[in-house]
Parts: C-alpha cells; sequence; structure tokens
C-alpha cells in the first residue's frame, strides 16, 4: 500500500508539472509557505486579544463616552478581533477582550449542567468565565461571543443569556461557528488565480448542525450566521480570498488576508453593519 501510495504521488506531481510553467510553481510555493501553520501565524492570532484581555474600559473624561466593547470567547474571538482591526472598524470605541478556552465553553449557568470533560475540570476552573467577567459585562455597550463552539453551549446559550441579565440599552452578538478546514498546501501551491478563486471546501457536518439550531434558538438581531454571510447557504467555504489570498493557514484560523476578507463581508452583509453605522 505504501508503495502505490507513493507511485499515485509521484504520478501527480509529474502531470502537474507538465501541465504548469516552472515559474509559476516557484511563485506559488513561495506565496503559501508564507501563510503556512508557524509560530508567527499563531502570535498573529493572538496579539490583539492578550494585549486587551482583562484590561478595564477607561473612564476618563476624555474617553468616557466611547463605545465599551467586549469581546468574548476563545482562538475564534481572536480572528473575530483581527477582522475588526484588519478592516480599521470600530476606531472610535473601546475594546477590551476575555479568554475562555474551548474546552470550557462560554457558559453561565448551573455548574452540574455544563458539559465538560472530565480532564478539562482543572483547566476550567483555573480560567477566565462569564461568572468572573460579570462586572465588565455589565459595563459594557455591546458584548460579542465567539467561540468554537460545542452543541451542549448552544442548547444553553438561551439560559446563559437570559443569566447575563442585560439592560435593553446593551447589544449582544453572538457570532456562529465556521471554519474552512485545513488547506492541502501540495496540491494548492500549483493552482492559478482563476482555479483558486473557485476552490471550496466542504466543512465539518457539526458546524452546519450548530448554526442551524444557533439560528432557531437566538434572535435574528443576535446570531450572526458566519458561514451563511461569507460562505453561501451550502455546505462549503471558499479556501481563498477574492484576491487569491488564504483564507486560512491551519483551516481553523484567520491569516492576515483572512481576517481581512472575513471582517470586510461581515461588517457590510451582516447584523454587525448597525455597529459601524451607529459608531
Amino acid at each position: 500500500m505504501e508503495i502505490f501510495r507513493i507511485l499515485i504521488t509521484a504520478i501527480f506531481l509529474l502531470a502537474v508539472n507538465f501541465c504548469f510553467p516552472e515559474k509559476s510553481f516557484a511563485d506559488n510555493n513561495s506565496k503559501l509557505s508564507s501563510n503556512s501553520p508557524t509560530n508567527a501565524n499563531g502570535e498573529y492570532v493572538r496579539k490583539r486579544f492578550l494585549q486587551l484581555m482583562k484590561k478595564p474600559f477607561d473612564t476618563d473624561s476624555q474617553n468616557i463616552n466611547q463605545t465599551k466593547i467586549l469581546i468574548i470567547g476563545d482562538s475564534h474571538a481572536q480572528d473575530f478581533l483581527n477582522a475588526i482591526a484588519e478592516n480599521k472598524l470600530l476606531t472610535h470605541s473601546q475594546i477590551r477582550t476575555r479568554y475562555i478556552p474551548t474546552r470550557c465553553q462560554i457558559y453561565l449557568g448551573n455548574t452540574s449542567h455544563r458539559e465538560v470533560h472530565k480532564n478539562d475540570v482543572t483547566l476550567c476552573q483555573k480560567s477566565d468565565s462569564l461568572e468572573l467577567a460579570e462586572a465588565q459585562i455589565a459595563e459594557a455597550d455591546v458584548i460579542i461571543l465567539s467561540a468554537l463552539w460545542r452543541m451542549w453551549a448552544v442548547k444553553a446559550l438561551p439560559k446563559t443569556i437570559a443569566n447575563l441579565r442585560l439592560s435593553p440599552e446593551q447589544k449582544l452578538f453572538v457570532i456562529g461557528r465556521r471554519s474552512f478546514l485545513k488547506p492541502d498546501t501540495q496540491v494548492m501551491q500549483y493552482l492559478d488565480k482563476n482555479q483558486r478563486l473557485k476552490l471550496r471546501n466542504k466543512v465539518d457536518i457539526h458546524q452546519l448542525d450548530i448554526n442551524t439550531l444557533m439560528a432557531k434558538l437566538l434572535d435574528e438581531q443576535v446570531f450572526v450566521d458566519v458561514h451563511n454571510v461569507v460562505c453561501g447557504p451550502g455546505s462549503s467555504c471558499p479556501v481563498f480570498t477574492d484576491k487569491a489570498k488564504i483564507i486560512s493557514f491551519d483551516g481553523g484560523h484567520l491569516s492576515r488576508d483572512g481576517a481581512r476578507y472575513l471582517g470586510n463581508i461581515l461588517f457590510k452583509n451582516s447584523q454587525l453593519s448597525a455597529l459601524t453605522e451607529s459608531l
């Protein structure tokens, strides 16, 4: 089987080398490798979020009237902040962040209903939570929840939101689950621009199930269906931006180009447009 696999790979590479000019191989390979899942990419995803994490809102007279925005969640919340920053949005507001690991999920309610794996209990006991963030949530004008949602936390979202006790003046947005699956750079490095623009990946079926449930459980002004807005109603998502730049370097997290692409679409074509219009 191993010999057969090697032979198939060799045949594929020979066919690709025959079909595409050598120079385009080198150019495409260089562009893709710059977006490979490296420590630099991970640092890019986290950096802005960590700088604002648990930082109190500024209450001095110069900034007192700025809209206070609190983004809560995991690395998908970090991506969301990058999508804002790369498009230079909400620059006249105060943005603060709180990190809740994916394994712990965004949840506020009876602890006996929290479906955290036994191996993650210690982690979640030490991590930030909505309970610990309650005072800052009460201060915020806009609260944004963004995560790689799991089904149990989605089912509990109505109760979680009720337990936040938000005032009528506060705005809440819940960002739906999204992923683009890990790109196959071995194949994609040989694609020309037109082929890249047409390339789409099937997404995890759990993503569609979870987003469908979120749409049923949440108010339409609260739930931001990223998959539907960015990818369309089907079960696949584009791999490249409209400028043929890779959206996600690992399938789960956004590249700089991906953050710019996603943020531009979301803030023009979803409920989030209300934020840019009012700020």
